[in-house]
């Protein structure tokens, strides 16, 4: 299967393994906002010509694959993603409509991995990652 795309005078297929946390890991705000998440981080991404390829949002953490253009640096996308979308988390969830100085969702930083051939394994891993969460859900439906 040939995924590469194409610019004008480029072909290419640019793809990473993303991880970031939320500040402070607050699990409690970020549980609730999973679903929501899911769609915001996907519109941000097509925004910059970026494809969400596969996702996992943990209740600690954010795990993503996703193809990023080579006119974009992966600093300028995922600085976009996690800015946007505090921002949106702000404004939907905490109510507040102006600017939200000080303020901070995310945590700073994040790992980034090139993807190259590996792309099957990387594909599992996040899906393994999901599998896991659902174990962990089902353990703590009857709590001792």
């Amino acid at each position: 299967m040939d995924d590469k795309q194409s610019l004008s005078h480029t072909k290419w297929e640019c793809k990473y393994h993303l991880v970031w946390i939320p500040k402070y890991r607050k699990k409690d705000l970020y549980g609730g906002l999973r679903k929501y998440l899911g769609s915001c981080f996907k519109d941000l991404a097509s925004q910059k010509e970026s494809q969400i390829l596969e996702g996992h949002l943990k209740p600690d953490h954010v795990h993503m694959l996703i193809s990023i253009p080579p006119k974009y640096s992966v600093s300028q996308v995922v600085g976009f993603l996690k800015g946007k979308s505090a921002i949106q988390i702000v404004r939907v969830y905490l109510g507040k409509r102006k600017n939200f100085v000080g303020q901070h969702f995310w945590a700073r930083g994040y790992f980034v991995s090139t993807v190259g051939m590996n792309e099957e394994t990387i594909r599992a891993y996040i899906k393994a990652q999901e599998k896991e969460d659902r174990r962990l859900d089902q353990m703590n439906l009857f709590p001792e």
